[in-house]
């Protein structure tokens, strides 16, 4: 039996501004990724997303990234690792305290935006993000992109860790994600989303945006919250998953 997670990244609203479907999406996936304030998110969307899981009975991840409010966490910054570990229990810290609130599990942890991506690449980075998981709860689940460094962080440490891939992102011939500023970064047509995660799935293969077959096997799948298309995608992409026989589960029941 093949079993998959889908995620999404999510509780991405603060103050006035509201961003994503997310009590739509909430009925479509398994695992939340909740903003923790830094790129994203506010105590008010932060303590709302929490119970809103629970209510749902979806997995509750934390989503921390870079203090980059009005740059969406998107932005590089120039970090040491020291800066990233503390950033890293910072924001976990603060999701889990609402956690704690509703008397619900958080069960796993993923990086956002340019943090995300730096550690795909950046082992030093990856094994400061790591570090600062296990030491806070050393049973929680890491999640960052496949056959990057964060999974070699993470099992270097001694964590669980989680392989990613994107339904709504392209990739270059090197298996990262194609970087927002270029053309084509963006996968819009859902049937193009879903023919990539149906590839990878079945395949354990991807299409990079050049043409290059990429070797991919991921435990979960993210869509995007802030999309516009993200509820159309999670739908079609859990009924073309659940007709050919997949178990959507999140990764703390796997």
């Amino acid at each position: 039996m093949t079993i998959i997670d889908i995620n999404c990244d999510m509780g991405e609203s603060f103050g006035a501004y509201t961003i994503g479907a997310d009590e739509e999406m909430m009925d479509l996936i398994s695992s939340a990724n909740i903003a923790c304030g830094m790129h994203a998110g506010d105590p008010n969307v932060m303590e709302q997303s929490v119970r809103l899981a629970k209510q749902k009975g979806v997995s509750i991840g934390a989503h921390p990234g870079f203090p980059d409010l009005s740059g969406f966490g998107r932005r590089m910054m120039d970090v040491t690792e020291e800066d990233v570990y503390r950033l890293i229990i910072y924001q976990i810290g603060a999701l889990h305290a609402f956690c704690v609130v509703h008397d619900v599990r958080m069960n796993h942890v993923k990086p956002h935006g340019a943090l995300y991506n730096l550690a795909a690449r950046d082992y030093r980075v990856a094994k400061a993000i790591a570090k600062a998981v296990y030491d806070f709860d050393s049973s929680l689940i890491l999640v960052g992109l496949a056959n990057s460094e964060i999974i070699t962080a993470g099992r270097d440490v001694g964590l669980t860790v989680a392989a990613e891939a994107f339904a709504d992102r392209t990739y270059t011939s090197k298996g990262t994600l194609t970087p927002r500023s270029e053309e084509g970064a963006i996968i819009e047509r859902v049937e193009d989303a879903v023919q990539q995660i149906k590839q990878m799935v079945f395949e354990h293969e991807l299409r990079a945006a050049d043409g290059t077959i990429i070797h991919m096997k991921a435990d979960t799948i993210c869509i995007h919250g802030d999309n516009k298309a993200a509820v159309t995608f999670a739908r079609k992409l859990r009924m073309m998953l659940t007709n050919a026989g997949i178990t959507i589960s999140s990764l703390s029941r796997m």
